[in-house]
């Protein structure tokens, strides 16, 4: 799931960075790190690119039948957090 999201991200930016927290008992997470110059292209307007990411997220892992909720955060290289959606919505 980590190298589908990188693609993307790439693909849009050039320079983010991706990485997935895993917690027993709360849903998978994937961090989405970009500069500040380059969050407004990761976000998109109102939040469409990143609802799009969540949502082929959201469909790959039915695909590979792990159905896990995902929860996709999108932070500013030096910590701040910019959008968070579960894949549930």
């Amino acid at each position: 799931m980590k190298d589908l999201v990188k693609y993307i991200v790439d693909t849009l930016t050039g320079d983010a960075d991706v990485t997935v927290e895993y917690a027993d008992d709360k849903p998978t997470e994937i961090v989405i790190s970009a500069s500040k110059d380059d969050i407004g292209k990761v976000i998109g307007k109102q939040g469409r690119i990143a609802k799009s990411i969540r949502t082929i997220v959201k469909a790959a892992s039915g695909k590979q039948g792990k159905h896990k909720f995902y929860t996709v955060s999108i932070v500013e290289k030096d910590g701040c957090l910019l959008y968070t959606s579960d894949a549930a919505d």
